[in-house]
């Protein structure tokens, strides 16, 4: 099956799982979401994820609930689009809620989250924002 895109698919199957309280979500792997998966878990988003497989790889990824059962992402938005890309420059980096979330960018020095960009001085495409 061919997606049109696969970072948008990614997001909704962690809503999707979210929503069921699935531990666990996998999806088709590529190196853009793996680095996408790894910036979340490096800031506590989700447990921990890992890539299985031989020929048709796939990525898992574990998520994280309150005590309560309630997921730790409230919400994902996808930013740049394959219709309409959207690229900042590091001073024109937006801040998701005020600095509450992060926003997730892809630039010249890897898939990095807004406060290492701008503290990198590095622009790039926005990939998406996750509060």
């Amino acid at each position: 099956m061919s997606l049109s895109d696969p970072i948008a698919d990614m997001m909704t199957r962690i809503r999707n799982a979210q929503g069921a309280r699935h531990e666990v979500v996998q999806m088709p792997h590529s190196k853009l979401k793996t680095e996408i998966a790894r910036v979340l878990k490096r800031e506590g988003y989700v447990k921990d994820y890992s890539v299985e497989g031989g020929a048709k790889k796939l990525l898992r990824v574990y998520l994280r609930y309150t005590g309560e059962q309630q997921p730790l992402i409230a919400g994902l938005r996808r930013d740049s689009k394959p219709g309409n890309r959207l690229y900042v420059g590091s001073d024109e980096i937006p801040r998701v809620l005020g600095g509450i979330g992060i926003g997730i960018l892809s630039t010249s020095g890897g898939v990095v989250t807004d406060k290492e960009a701008r503290k990198r001085k590095l622009g790039g495409e926005l990939l998406c924002s996750v509060w």
